[in-house]
């Protein structure tokens, strides 16, 4: 397997067309960039607790027609699907209100995971909103640590949610994670996660992370890898929803990197870090120009057309 994306799988409600109508679409940061991945042709696991109940059914349907490897396919009884309304203001940006108190997605165990089950992927990428709240919390600790053992790469998205859960809670997991995480994803918007921007070098170093990419909107992103640091610009489209266009550029540039041979950080440089962000600019300025997480999700041929 190439990768397992562990943490949240959810519905978003996303606006309709019509006053106070919403649209029922498949979401979550991590089950968004694995499908991206996905959609990339490697092979893929999700880790994640699905309700049993029409939303999880729905979910987990999602992910086997997208040929993604379910990893926890027993649907729970302890808690509903978690559930996120969406808010869309001028120019794609979107807010968010969260039924999960709690959601399936919380209840994922360390007895879900298995050595064997880390063993056999090169890539394991996790994010924060999935380490809010015990037992997904320790279950995610556990399965990074057990990856760093076992010297797989560790990708983290610090994915921060204020209606989740506060600041200063965030930020003392975040701390907790980053000794066990290569690469880095963080947004312009959360750089006080690592003490501003300028700060970012001093972090890399004293938890040696190996890659820190800043997402900087439609403005492309800019990594800090090295020594070095460099933006790669972004595209001008006409944005229509940013709901998963983060998770659609993380699963870009994470794909890029898997298909341009990259099983350890050793095999990293400045070159594949370059192209992997123009890909993942790419897959991002695609799915802002459609309605809705996961249906908005670009193919790797759409990808490839755009860039020509």
């Amino acid at each position: 397997m190439d990768i397992i994306c562990m943490g949240e799988m959810l519905i978003d409600f996303t606006p309709g067309k019509e006053e106070r109508s919403f649209i029922c679409n498949p979401g979550g940061a991590p089950a968004n960039a694995c499908i991206a991945i996905a959609r990339n042709g490697l092979k893929t696991g999700f880790l994640g607790r699905l309700g049993n109940d029409d939303f999880g059914k729905l979910l987990k349907s999602t992910l086997e027609q997208n040929h993604v490897e379910v990893l926890c396919p027993e649907l729970t009884d302890e808690a509903v699907t978690t559930l996120a309304f969406v808010t869309l203001y001028e120019g794609g940006e979107r807010s968010f209100t969260f039924v999960r108190k709690p959601g399936a997605d919380i209840l994922l165990d360390t007895s879900d995971i298995n050595e064997e089950m880390i063993q056999n992927t090169k890539i394991l990428h996790a994010g924060s909103f999935g380490m809010s709240a015990d037992p997904s919390r320790e279950a995610h600790f556990h399965a990074m640590k057990l990856a760093k053992k076992l010297g797989k790469i560790v990708s983290y998205d610090v994915n921060y949610r204020n209606m989740i859960w506060s600041f200063e809670d965030a930020k003392a997991v975040v701390d907790k994670v980053l000794p066990y995480v290569d690469l880095l994803k963080i947004s312009d918007e959360e750089l006080d996660f690592v003490g501003g921007e300028a700060n970012i070098p001093n972090v890399m170093k004293e938890n040696q992370i190996s890659v820190v990419i800043e997402t900087l909107g439609s403005k492309g992103a800019k990594f800090f890898f090295n020594g070095e640091e460099e933006t790669v610009e972004g595209h001008k489209v006409k944005a229509v929803d940013a709901t998963g266009a983060g998770d659609a550029f993380w699963g870009g540039f994470l794909s890029k990197l898997l298909m341009s041979g990259v099983s350890s950080t050793a095999d990293l440089n400045t070159d594949l870090i370059r192209d992997a962000l123009a890909y993942g600019n790419a897959s991002g300025g695609l799915c802002v120009q459609k309605m809705g997480g996961i249906p908005a999700l670009p193919t790797k041929e759409e990808i490839q057309n755009f860039l020509k």
